[in-house]
């Protein structure tokens, strides 16, 4: 099955068409940065544009970086405001045309992960973490998706939420070597291990690729392991996603 997948971050929104049986990417995959704004209308236009690059007629799998509940974003993460209780499905679909399925973005990574890639397999509670503009999670019990685990969002001392200390955003914003940044990811990774005790993590976005850098500062006992899909988890498991719940 042929599907259009679309992995929408903060700063950037890519997508390309995928086999959901095989997890290949059939196309080279589409970028345009995010507008600045965040907001709703100007998402969706974006969101279109990317579309109709591709000339695709069909359901479209997206990932969204907050935490949606049966289409509707509840939380807006590094969003603008206004995504709170916003349908995104029917937003984006309003926009292209299309039918559109959205779950967050960790989880559509963590989709590509078990089905496709390291994680196959895997019994247990595997918590997918990805690593960008944000702090990204999801997690999978016996290879199962259970939705909506948003570690990301946990407090920590001044800061509303660990991501705004620990993503890799924030590394890049103050210039912070592996080192000092491996640090505080591993602080969060503490966190992660002391409320769900997870069998595995795996650590998917583009600083997952350095994982060499930076590994030598992970000192929690669960294993964690680079999930080797890079930036095209999102848009495979965007699309696979359309399998388990079509549109």
């Amino acid at each position: 099955m042929e599907v259009l997948g679309i992995d929408i971050g903060g700063s950037g929104m890519k997508g390309a068409i995928v086999n959901s049986v095989t997890g290949e990417l059939l196309t080279e995959r589409f970028r345009i940065p995010t507008p600045a704004s965040r907001k709703p209308e100007a998402m969706a236009q974006v969101f279109k544009a990317i579309v109709d690059h591709f000339n695709y007629k069909g359901p479209v799998g997206a990932g969204f970086p907050a935490l949606v509940k049966h289409g509707v974003c509840k939380t807006v993460g590094n969003l603008d405001k206004s995504w709170k209780n916003r349908n995104v499905e029917v937003l984006f679909s309003e926009a292209c045309g299309l039918p559109v399925h959205v779950i967050n973005d960790a989880d559509a990574a963590g989709y590509a992960v078990m089905k496709y890639g390291i994680g196959k397999g895997e019994e247990g509670l595997v918590v997918m973490i990805t690593i960008g503009t944000g702090l990204g999670s999801g997690a999978f019990f016996n290879g199962e998706l259970i939705p909506s685990f948003e570690l990301g969002q946990i407090p920590y001392k001044k800061h509303k939420k660990i991501e705004a200390w620990a993503a890799a955003s924030i590394k890049e914003r103050h210039n912070l070597s592996y080192k000092k940044w491996g640090k505080r990811f591993n602080v969060f990774l503490e966190l992660v291990e002391l409320l769900v005790c997870p069998d595995l993590i795996i650590l998917g976005g583009g600083t997952a690729d350095d994982f060499d850098k930076f590994k030598a500062y992970i000192k929690i006992d669960t294993p964690v392991v680079p999930a080797h899909l890079g930036n095209y988890a999102g848009i495979v498991g965007a699309a696979a996603a359309i399998q388990d719940k079509p549109v």
